[in-house]
């Protein structure tokens, strides 16, 4: 699971994604702060800001719970099930499908067998486009309409260094681990993604090559600003 990454800067916003909203976000982000991120508009595309945390349907606050009342962590969505998601299954078939920019996200490495904050970048450097889905949510309290957005991961047990994020379970054999990790778009499908056939946007969720990283130990003043979950 990600739960924090870092949105490029205005300028790089602007090269790479579009005309730039004046509404204000968190550049270093985590669960329930308000980022930007790319989706469809008309043939087109535009770059609006939303809650980074997939608001469910008739949720009465923004705040993702569960029929319990317990807060759920809606950032991200399993490729493999987010198809019958009540959270995300209806922008899935909707074609709600979305871009998230980061410039850089972190995970957790396990390869020494203890918790180290891991970031990756692109190795050309230029941002992230992050496969996403969203949707929108208006408050029961006061009519506003909120934006809500979550980013779609997959499993990487067979991957060399992504295989190494996340805290390994015990009661699961080296190969099926279910580790996860996010799911990067190149530019050339971005297009296809936000206007494609489901089918075409499914055959885009794949493994990233290794080369395409530069990755290594979180900056430690950054990492002291790390939610709790990460």
């Amino acid at each position: 699971m990600c739960t924090y990454y870092e949105v490029p800067d205005r300028d790089k916003l602007a090269l790479h994604f579009g005309d730039v909203p004046e509404a204000e976000w968190r550049d270093k982000m985590s669960p329930l702060y308000r980022g930007p991120f790319l989706r469809a508009k008309g043939e087109g595309r535009e770059l609006v800001v939303g809650q980074w945390g997939m608001i469910q349907p008739n949720s009465k606050t923004h705040i993702p719970t569960g029929k319990d009342g317990k807060r759920l962590s809606t950032v991200n969505a399993r490729r493999e099930g987010m198809m019958k998601s009540w959270t995300c299954g209806g922008p899935w078939r909707k074609g709600q499908r979305c871009i998230i920019p980061a410039q850089r996200y972190a995970e957790p490495y396990w390869g020494t067998g203890k918790h180290i904050a891991w970031q990756f970048s692109r190795a050309d450097g230029e941002p992230w486009g992050l496969a996403g889905l969203w949707s929108e949510w208006t408050d029961p309290a006061t009519g506003e309409v909120l934006a809500s957005y979550t980013m779609i991961t997959q499993n990487c047990d067979h991957t060399p260094v992504l295989n190494l994020m996340h805290r390994p379970d015990p009661k699961r054999p080296p190969n099926l681990q279910d580790k996860r990790t996010v799911v990067p778009l190149e530019k050339g499908d971005w297009d296809t993604w936000l206007h494609g056939a489901v089918e075409l946007a499914d055959g885009l969720i794949q493994l990233p090559a290794i080369e395409r990283f530069q990755h290594g130990p979180l900056d430690p003043t950054v990492e002291a600003e790390l939610p709790v979950s990460l």
